[in-house]
C-alpha cells in the first residue's frame, strides 16, 4: 500500500472536499480522485461518501483515517530522528567581510553560529572587497561577502541585497549640498571627492554612473581606507560616497551628514562569494545558508536601513569574465 495514497486520503478527509484538498496539495482534482479510488479498490470497500457539499467518512474511512494519521506521525518522527542523527558539523570556517557589513552582520552571525553549531569555530576577517577576492583565491578564507562583485570563472557569486549609496559630508554641512534629504546625481558635479582608487568596486560603480549621466567627478584624494576616508570628511577635507550602512553610526552621533542620491540612485550590491571547489564542503555551504537567513531578518530594519533583499529569482549574475 502506497503511503502517499494514505496521505492524500487523510487530506481529503480533513478538508471535507476534494477541491479544497487538491488546492492544499497543489495537485489536479481528477488525479486526486483517481488516487483515492485506487486506495478504495485495494481495500475493497468505500472510504468516503460523496455528496453535494463535499465528502463524509464511512465507518471504515474513519478507522483508516486514524491509522493514516498515525503513519504520518511516524514518518515525521523518522525524518526528525534522521536529522538529529546526522554527524555534528565541526571544524573551522573562515569568512571575509567588508567593514560596514561586518559591523552589522558579524556579531549576530557569530552569536548564532556559536549557539546553533557549538563545534564550529568561525574565523571572521575584515577587508575591502578586492582584498576578500585575494583571500578567496589564496584559500585563506572559505566564504566572502563583497560589494559589486564582477563574476570570475571558478567562483560562485550569489547577490543577496541592494543598498542605496549616499553622499557623505561633514557634520551639519548644507553649504554645498543644500538642506534637502535627497540630491540628484548631477549635484555631485564639482564636489571635492575622497574616493578609493580603481579598481575598487565602489569607485568603479561611481565612475560608471557618472559616465552614464555625463557627470564630471572631481577626485581630490584617493584613499583606500573607509575609516580614514570618513575621518577626512569629518574635518571638512571633502565628500565621499558610501553605502548607508557605512555611516549610519557616525550620522546618528552627529559626526557626519549624508544625503541620499536619487534621480537616479546609485546602488551597491552585496553578494556571497565562494570558490566553486568549496561548494561541496559542508561547513562553507552551511555558513552561506545561515548568512542568507540572517540577512533576510536584518534587511530594511533599524539595524540595516536602506537595504532591500534580492529575491532568489532575481539573483542572476552577468556573464563571467576570465
Amino acid at each position: 500500500m502506497d503511503s502517499r495514497k494514505l496521505g492524500y486520503f487523510a487530506s481529503v478527509a480533513r478538508a471535507g472536499s476534494f477541491s479544497r484538498a487538491a488546492e492544499e496539495l497543489r495537485i489536479a482534482q481528477p488525479a486526486l480522485s483517481r488516487r483515492i479510488r485506487e486506495l478504495e479498490d485495494e481495500l475493497g470497500r468505500p472510504l468516503l461518501v460523496r455528496h453535494g457539499r463535499g465528502v463524509r467518512l464511512t465507518a471504515l474511512g474513519a478507522s483508516v483515517l486514524q491509522r493514516a494519521e498515525e503513519i504520518e506521525h511516524l514518518l515525521a518522527q523518522i525524518k526528525t530522528d534522521a536529522r538529529q542523527d546526522r554527524p555534528a558539523l565541526r571544524g573551522t570556517v573562515a569568512l571575509g567581510l567588508p567593514p560596514a557589513a561586518g559591523l552589522l552582520l558579524g556579531p549576530a552571525l557569530a552569536a548564532h553560529m556559536a549557539q546553533a553549531y557549538p563545534e564550529i569555530v568561525l574565523n571572521l576577517r575584515e577587508g575591502v572587497s578586492s582584498l576578500i577576492h585575494e583571500w578567496l583565491a589564496e584559500k585563506r578564507i572559505d566564504v566572502g561577502l563583497v560589494y559589486n562583485a564582477m563574476p570570475v570563472d571558478g567562483f560562485r557569486i550569489v547577490p543577496l541585497l541592494r543598498e542605496r549609496m549616499v553622499l557623505v559630508g561633514p557634520p551639519g554641512d548644507t553649504r554645498r549640498i543644500g538642506e534637502t534629504s535627497e540630491i540628484r546625481i548631477k549635484d555631485i558635479t564639482g564636489l571635492p571627492l575622497i574616493m578609493p582608487s580603481l579598481p575598487h568596486n565602489n569607485r568603479r560603480v561611481l565612475e560608471q554612473a557618472a559616465a552614464r549621466h555625463e557627470v564630471r567627478l572631481a577626485i581630490r584624494s584617493e584613499v583606500d581606507s573607509v575609516a580614514l576616508t570618513k575621518a577626512m570628511v569629518r574635518v571638512g577635507q571633502g565628500y565621499t560616497i558610501l553605502t548607508h550602512a557605512s555611516v549610519q553610526a557616525e550620522v546618528a552621533r552627529g559626526e557626519l551628514s549624508r544625503r541620499a542620491i536619487d534621480n537616479p540612485p546609485i546602488v551597491a550590491t552585496l553578494a556571497l562569494i565562494m570558490r566553486q571547489s568549496t561548494l561541496a564542503e559542508p561547513l562553507a555551504r552551511q555558513l552561506g545558508v545561515e548568512i542568507e537567513s540572517l540577512l533576510a531578518g536584518l534587511c530594511g530594519t533599524e539595524a540595516w536601513p536602506g537595504a532591500t533583499l534580492i529575491p532568489p529569482a532575481q539573483a542572476a549574475t552577468p556573464k563571467r569574465r576570465r
